[in-house]
């Protein structure tokens, strides 16, 4: 029986233990997943979910009904698709810059750790030059800069996606499905680009703190070479900083996405983020305030969720943590 419970004990085992007891961040998770199938998932089923983005003004400001679960915005719209629809665009621009930053990131402040001398004082001086750079009108101007771009790259992408024989019906959902995260290919450059230097810093220290212990040392008396030690022994040990900082991210950046959204450097008309549906509810909150508050709690909810998850994560992979 020992024996059995010696072979299951690992780093990352124990970890889920911790993490498990941890009702905060088991109850964020749940959250987490629970919104995002919402999100991905129902607007995937053919008819479950009206048309988001059409107009029908009889049936502006309306209550939540049978029909119209949330109600409906100024212009008669459906509230619920368009929360669903527009947590999708939340959720993709979080991720997929959290992603782009994080690995920028890591193989800065990896390369600057493990060399070392001039080149770590070079690399290290151009994160504190990006670090006073004012980071939101940076982000702002790389946006205006490459918004060209985003016209022609959305009929390729939906031409790739449809295929060269998709009739009007299906160019029209592809282009539907594809726009709205072609128009943010901006924003994931822009953020992503300035949004690495905090993990590139974590990384370097851990790599510091690894680089001349035995294991490394053994690695190079067998003669392995310098990118194989750094990418295959070294920076797996430094997964649970980079693991808690990326969850730790992802809520900044989709705050970030919402504040473009609300300057209207965001997502486009008519096509809506939750950044975009909390910009529209505070111009009617007076006349309609459900329009506010259900984006508003589903965005709350969401970050709520990644904080309280990525606190439980650092706690669980928290090497000086007592193992029962």
């Amino acid at each position: 029986m020992s024996s059995s419970v010696e072979k299951k004990s690992s780093l990352w085992f124990d970890a889920w233990l911790r993490l498990r007891r941890n009702r905060a961040a088991v109850a964020g998770l749940w959250v987490l997943i629970l919104i995002g199938a919402a999100c991905i998932i129902l607007p995937s089923i053919e008819g479950f979910l009206q048309d988001p983005n059409k107009i029908d003004l009889i049936h502006r400001n309306l209550k939540p009904t049978a029909e119209h679960w949330f109600g409906t915005d100024q212009l008669g719209r459906d509230l619920f698709a368009r929360v669903l629809f527009g947590g999708r665009i939340s959720i993709a621009v979080g991720l997929i810059t959290t992603m782009v930053s994080v690995t920028i990131g890591i193989c800065w402040g990896a390369i600057a750790g493990y060399c070392g001398g001039r080149i770590d004082a070079f690399m290290m001086r151009v994160v504190d030059i990006l670090f006073g750079l004012p980071f939101l009108v940076i982000i702002i101007l790389l946006s205006l800069i490459l918004s060209p771009m985003t016209a022609d790259l959305t009929v390729w992408c939906v031409d790739f996606v449809a295929g060269k024989n998709a009739d009007l019906v299906q160019l029209t959902k592809t282009r539907n499905w594809v726009e709205p995260l072609v128009t943010l290919v901006p924003v994931f450059i822009a953020i992503g680009a300035l949004s690495w230097l905090t993990v590139s810093r974590i990384v370097r220290a851990q790599v510091q703190s690894l680089v001349n212990l035995e294991f490394v040392e053994a690695a190079r008396s067998l003669g392995l070479g310098h990118l194989r030690i750094l990418f295959r022994h070294v920076l797996p040990n430094t997964l649970g900083p980079i693991i808690v900082y990326t969850t730790l991210t992802i809520p900044g950046v989709m705050m970030l996405e919402a504040t473009l959204s609300f300057l209207g450097m965001g997502v486009k008309a008519p096509n809506s983020s939750w950044g975009v549906l909390i910009q529209e509810g505070a111009n009617y909150m007076l006349t309609n305030p459900l329009q506010l508050v259900f984006p508003s709690l589903f965005f709350s909810l969401t970050l709520f969720s990644l904080n309280f998850l990525g606190d439980g994560l650092r706690d669980a992979l928290d090497p000086k943590a007592s193992k029962d």
